[in-house]
């Protein structure tokens, strides 16, 4: 485990299935430096021959992720400082597309904005039923566009406007499997976590080649993504300087 005031990351193997979890006081959120990181594991372990499937999970029992950090959200003060920003969940997202081995979401918690993406990013996820889901960029004045290739690729578009439009609402777990984002939902962190490790276990005992072409297959078509997601980074670095967007952050602080 490495702890530091820009959160937690901790790699583990064993019998071939590498855990990620991450973590951060505030609910699980995402400082630049953490998501940098967390970048770099999956694209180390996509080489990593011990690796054979992979669990992302976060800290604690309640939230799985909210979102990027606030605090660096309000501090930005150019273009470039907000493209670099939201650039952060592009090249997660981007590095998770990239990765050859399967990754397992493990979603024990609510779960906002980029955590909507990272968990649509993974491969298979297994979910409670605390793990509601919500899009809020449009309350604060910006939009929820580095994730939506890839929330949209999970679920469908019109399942992705059903959260961006209503962005002060959380969609349910039971909603989130109906449209495809979970596959199995859960009563309790004891029984997501059984089935998270079996099903890995599974994975891991899977042809590896075999496993290689399958994550070819149904990633078939986002190559371009390279691009999209930093060309839509650029779109809410410049949105978060606006006078609506500053004004917004300065109420929802208070």
């Amino acid at each position: 485990m490495t702890s530091r005031p820009n959160g937690s990351l901790y790699i583990h193997t064993e019998n071939n299935i590498t855990t990620i979890e991450f973590g951060h006081p505030a609910s699980n959120s995402f400082p630049s430096e953490l998501l940098d990181r967390l970048t770099k594991a999956f694209d180390q372990l996509s080489n990593d021959h011990a690796t054979h499937s992979i669990i992302l999970k976060s800290e604690g029992d309640r939230a799985f992720c909210a979102g990027a950090s606030f605090d660096e959200l309000v501090a930005i003060s150019n273009l470039e400082e907000g493209k670099q920003f939201f650039s952060g969940f592009a090249n997660v997202i981007n590095a998770m597309r990239r990765c050859k081995k399967p990754i397992i979401g493990r979603i024990q918690g609510k779960t906002v904005g980029g955590g909507v993406g990272l968990a649509s990013a993974c491969d298979y996820c297994l979910a409670t039923e605390a793990a509601s889901i919500k899009l809020s960029e449009l309350t604060i004045g910006i939009g929820p566009f580095v994730i939506e290739p890839a929330v949209s690729r999970k679920i469908g578009l019109a399942a992705f406007e059903s959260l961006a439009w209503d962005a002060s609402q959380w969609k349910n777990a039971y909603w989130a499997k109906e449209k495809g984002l979970y596959s199995r939902v859960f009563l309790s962190i004891e029984e997501l976590d059984k089935e998270v490790q079996l099903f890995a276990e599974k994975l891991a005992s899977y042809h590896p080649e075999a496993i290689q072409q399958m994550k070819k297959t149904t990633w078939q078509g986002t190559e371009h993504w390279d691009t999209l997601l930093i060309e839509r980074a650029a779109i809410s670095g410049e949105l978060v300087l606006s006078e609506f967007t500053k004004q917004a952050l300065s109420k929802f602080k208070k």
